[in-house]
């Protein structure tokens, strides 16, 4: 009988130790939270939301673009940069939520699409936006020109197999989109892809891929995926002055082609087909967003900012517990030292 008093006294010492230990914790969490909003709620803000400002209207130009604006930020690139951080700490949190809601049978997921000429950041979106969250709940896939085997399928065959499954942000460098940027642009120059490859097509199955594409967003959209579309626009003088980086440093020359080349003495093709398509395919659904990528800290400032407020808009949240958590933490504490309890306070 003894042995048994002893034993509840044991029991309700660890309930308590437990939860003093959980009352602690919940303090420090709430102290880093209130800073973190704290510094989110600084002086140092949008004045206006990004998504109003670089999404793409009937209305675009490509010619009215100004592609070393900072559309809805003032504060210059220093405060940009760290402002980006902040908020990336703020989109990790809740990237973290939706792959966890995930997990437990939620469908949200995101899919973000990057697309520009080369030079433009589409690289440094995947190494400095999509690095500041957990990678097990990114899916990264780079599309380069058709394989002879995809070239015999349906063109989104390809793309349907790398979407994002619930909890997972997908993030793709091209896209489906290649399959109407590039016909539309060789149909206005006559020439082929870097691997001698021609593109082009007839207008029906041009349009067909319009249609096409459309759907299988649609789809995605109603399955509880959002479609975030980012067009990096970078400037003439800029991607020269870029290229001409890749040709002087020898770091840098896996990076270069001299179909570059080709494509830039057909810049005005290129822009005209980057006009077209995103003008057409730029819906309630699925928006495009046309970033100006000359000043490579406010591109993933902006990216940044839009990947966190649609994440905000899905407004994931954490997984109830299916255990009894104070049994179970009563049973962790008896195997706990009151100093391991002390040093994890």
């Amino acid at each position: 009988m003894a042995s048994k008093g002893i034993e509840k006294q044991r029991r309700k010492a660890a309930i308590k130790r437990a939860k003093a230990v959980v009352k602690q914790v919940k303090q420090a969490r709430a102290a880093a939270s209130e800073q973190l909003q704290d510094a989110l709620s600084s002086p140092v803000l949008w004045s206006e939301d990004p998504r109003s400002l670089l999404r793409v209207d009937e209305n675009f130009s490509l010619a009215d673009f100004d592609r070393s604006a900072t559309p809805g930020w003032e504060a210059g690139k220093s405060a940009g940069k760290d402002y980006t951080k902040e908020r990336g700490k703020h989109m990790a949190d809740l990237q973290e939520r939706l792959y966890a809601q995930g997990k437990e049978g939620a469908r949200d997921s995101l899919l973000v699409i990057v697309q520009g000429l080369d030079t433009a950041g589409k690289g440094g979106v995947s190494r400095h936006v999509m690095s500041m969250v957990d990678p097990q709940g990114i899916h990264l896939k780079a599309f380069k020109a058709p394989t002879e085997a995809e070239r015999r399928e349906h063109f989104l065959d390809r793309v349907r197999r790398e979407l994002p499954s619930p909890g997972i942000i997908g993030v793709f460098d091209r896209s489906q989109y290649e399959d109407l940027l590039v016909p539309t642009a060789e149909a206005k120059t006559g020439r082929p892809d870097e691997q001698g490859q021609s593109w082009a097509v007839s207008e029906d199955v041009l349009n067909s891929r319009y249609h096409d594409i459309y759907e299988m967003e649609r789809a995605a959209v109603e399955g509880g995926m959002r479609v975030l579309k980012f067009c990096l626009m970078v400037s003439y003088a800029e991607q020269g002055k870029r290229l001409m980086e890749r040709l002087e440093r020898s770091d840098k020359h896996w990076k270069f082609s001299p179909h570059d080349l080709d494509v830039r003495d057909d810049w005005d093709a290129y822009q005209a087909a980057y006009e077209e398509v995103l003008r057409r395919t730029s819906t309630e659904i699925a928006p495009w967003y046309v970033i100006p990528a000359d000043r490579k800290w406010y591109l993933r400032l902006a990216i940044t900012e839009i990947i966190t407020r649609t994440l905000e808009d899905i407004n994931p949240v954490w997984p109830e517990a299916d255990f009894d958590v104070e049994a179970n933490k009563a049973r962790l504490a008896l195997t706990m030292t009151d100093e391991a309890i002390n040093a994890h306070r």
